[in-house]
């Protein structure tokens, strides 16, 4: 075997504790198998979107008991190293929750005890919440970090650990490299003791009954504002996740426990979500048994969580089939509704230059237009509700902007100030309230639609065989200007370029002195431009999965249209940027 390989199953079985992953890192060692080790010893798991996220498997690049005791060292370590930047000699203080994955309860154990045996304060949920309680808790007991143990919709062998910082908010640079940095100098674990939660240590609080109540009373005052007096009756699928009991509290407050029919065959929590092949709304199927259930019981809307519960779905039957809502389709009716909810609150239109709404780069540009129309602010921000939430907090608390709500295409959509971050929870609420005015979501956004233009998108993606490749791909789209002296193609199918945003090499055309507003990384590929003829797309490589995303949107006349041509510039960029079979893209 190589001596790396040795040294680092060597160091392994010195760190870990738990001895079904020891068992397996043994087996590889005495198997010779060094393809397996160098996989799982030879990378360490990195912080990506907020946190760690990967299979639950033995091996520095995996997600296990030393892996997370580690992680936790460091960030233990991080935020007491931040704290002697400020004044006063407050305790450091961490809010900890958990889902229901397979092992997502030891790891948050295990994750308290790092935080407790280095003297940091641990509010511990020692029940199952969904992945908004921990950025809520930051909030109300104004801790200094916040973990959560969830993969979100990943598959079932998955797990993840993310981060919150003090402000509420993920974490965002320079947060994950310092991060990341603690974590390699704090290698060695100091407790393995996960009862040490359990215990009356001074460190120790359990405040999940007083947190989930306050949760509650300001998801309530979602509801408040727009009155209506026909409840309509819905279907509620959880997806094998957490979301159910925090649902049943809302309606329950709502006065609409008649009106929820609930996915039995989904209710409870589920590890191994048996019933669909993705635990994602988005995915393809995904609604099936949610639809069967409506269609058993006469109801034309359903609605769903995926099983953290920070996402929201909704699909509704339509005389002649059933419409599941894309993010960009809930993001607008919701934006429709934050608007007229505003108005009512604050009568006056010199009040909505006050208003503050925002979408990721890759969401829909309807907002934007709406935003012009209706005279309120509009930002974008780079993918991910880290900077979605980060930027919506510096807007209202620095710059006495009222930032009350985010979207991203990605069915995740945030209403502050409850959370700065997605919640599925709160979206349900606040869908709920809208029904109450506007009982038919299609026929509303088809009102939108006629307002504002149609805007039909035609998202895909690529699967690239390797990060090279990837570069190289990006690298010729850029040099399809080369020969008129220019940084980026002329033209897509004939439709001219407008303008050009890349925040890799950090231009953008729009600007004066050329330089984009947006961040720049130098490590990830991401290009936006808009064509000629109302057309917006952003083609970027993937931070967490072996994909080129394309997200093109288009308005038009006409929904027909506007389809139509989104897929044509889709059909134009696989022939003329991506060569597919060229560059073995799939």
């Amino acid at each position: 075997m190589q001596p790396h390989l040795e040294k680092l199953a060597a160091d392994w079985l010195k760190l870990d504790k738990n001895e079904t992953t020891r068992a397996e890192i043994s087996a590889l060692v005495a198997a010779d198998n060094e393809p397996e080790l160098e996989k799982l010893l030879g990378t360490r798991i990195q912080f990506g979107t907020a946190g760690l996220r990967s299979r639950m498997q033995a091996g520095f690049a995996r997600m296990n008991d030393l892996t997370v005791m580690q992680a936790s060292q460091g960030l233990a370590a991080y935020i007491l190293a931040q704290k002697q930047l400020q004044p006063g000699d407050r305790k450091a203080s961490v809010v900890i929750g958990h889902d229901h994955r397979h092992n997502s309860r030891r790891f948050a154990r295990l994750a308290a005890a790092a935080m407790i045996s280095t003297g940091i304060k641990v509010y511990f949920y020692h029940e199952l919440v969904h992945t908004p309680m921990v950025p809520f808790g930051i909030k109300i007991l104004k801790a200094d970090a916040g973990i959560m143990i969830t993969a979100s919709h990943n598959p079932a062998q998955d797990n993840g650990y993310k981060v919150y910082w003090s402000n509420g908010c993920q974490i965002v640079p320079p947060h994950d490299t310092g991060i990341t940095a603690a974590i390699e100098r704090n290698l060695d674990p100091r407790c393995w003791d996960e009862d040490l939660v359990d215990s009356e240590h001074e460190l120790v609080e359990k405040p999940l009954e007083r947190m989930r109540e306050a949760y509650l009373k300001a998801v309530g005052q979602m509801s408040a504002g727009i009155k209506g007096s026909q409840a309509v009756r819905f279907v509620y699928t959880p997806m094998h996740g957490v979301g159910l009991p925090f649902m049943t509290q809302v309606v329950k407050n709502m006065g609409l426990e008649d009106s929820m029919v609930v996915v039995q065959e989904q209710a409870d929590p589920n590890p191994d979500f048996p019933t669909v092949k993705f635990p994602n709304p988005e995915e393809k199927g995904a609604l099936d048994l949610a639809i069967a259930t409506a269609d058993a019981q006469g109801i034309k809307l359903v609605i769903a969580s995926d099983p953290d519960a920070d996402r929201f779905a909704v699909a509704q039957k339509l005389p002649s089939e059933w419409r599941i809502f894309t993010g960009n389709e809930m993001g607008i009716l919701f934006a429709a509704h934050t608007l007229d909810a505003y108005r009512i609150k604050n009568p006056g239109v010199d009040k909505l230059n006050k208003l503050t709404m925002l979408c990721s780069t890759v969401s829909s540009q309807m907002l934007s237009t709406m935003a012009k129309v209706e005279g309120f602010r509009f930002e974008e921000t780079l993918t991910g509700f880290k900077w979605l939430g980060s930027r919506a907090l510096a807007l209202t608390n620095e710059e006495g902007y009222d930032a009350v709500y985010a979207f991203e295409e990605a069915i995740g959509y945030m209403f502050s100030p409850v959370v700065y971050d997605k919640d599925g929870i709160a979206a349900a609420s606040v869908f709920l309230t809208m029904l109450a005015t506007h009982p038919d979501p299609y026929e509303k956004l088809q009102q939108l639609y006629q307002k504002y233009g149609y805007f039909q998108s035609a998202n895909s993606y690529y699967i690239s065989p390797d990060p090279a490749v990837t570069t190289r791909v990006f690298a010729g789209i850029r040099a399809l200007g080369s020969s008129q002296g220019r940084q980026y193609p002329e033209a897509v199918g004939g439709r001219k370029i407008t303008w050009w945003r890349d925040l890799t090499t950090g231009f953008d055309s729009a600007t004066a002195d050329g330089v984009p507003s947006l961040p720049v990384s130098k490590s990830s590929q991401m290009l936006t431009c808009e064509l000629e003829g109302d057309v917006r797309l952003t083609v970027r490589g993937s931070g967490t999965e072996p994909k080129i995303k394309l997200y093109i949107e288009c308005k038009a006349d006409s929904e027909e249209a506007a389809r139509r041509r989104a897929q044509e510039v889709s059909d134009a960029l696989r022939d003329e940027w991506f060569l597919p079979e060229k560059n073995g893209l799939l």
